[in-house]
């Protein structure tokens, strides 16, 4: 599946913020050996260029570390995961509330429709594994 690319923001940073969920989810766990920049391009369908400036990003910001000769692993510290988790978290907290509130939504009918939304999502994964 080819990747979509919002057009409002850079294509780095929303690859960026990709490898962050990628890193979360497991997909590249704590320790674990990212692809080369190469085949990080082919998977984006992006320059190497990006996704290099991805990577020295990721390295600066400590989510990953550089080893010469081998490739860039993810951290093995947890406070800095845990710190990125809490910082993407509140980033979609932010944007949503942010988004929600510029169509008009007051912050009371926010809480109240989560609270349906997730009510019915759970009623439906409970009706699928019926």
């Amino acid at each position: 599946m080819d990747p979509i690319f919002d057009d409002n923001q850079p294509i780095y940073v929303q690859i960026k913020r990709q490898i962050y969920a990628d890193i979360l989810r497991g997909l590249y766990p704590t320790g674990g050996k990212l692809p080369a920049t190469i085949e990080m391009a082919m998977q984006f369908k992006v320059n190497h260029n990006t996704i290099q400036r991805v990577y020295l990003e990721l390295i600066r910001e400590g989510i990953v570390v550089s080893r010469r000769g081998e490739g860039t692993f993810v951290t093995e510290d947890k406070a800095i995961l845990v710190a990125l988790q809490d910082r993407l978290r509140s980033y979609v907290l932010d944007t949503f509330v942010n988004e929600m509130l510029r169509l008009g939504y007051r912050e009371d009918e926010l809480a109240q429709m989560v609270e349906q939304y997730l009510e019915s999502r759970l009623q439906g994964n409970q009706t699928e594994n019926e």
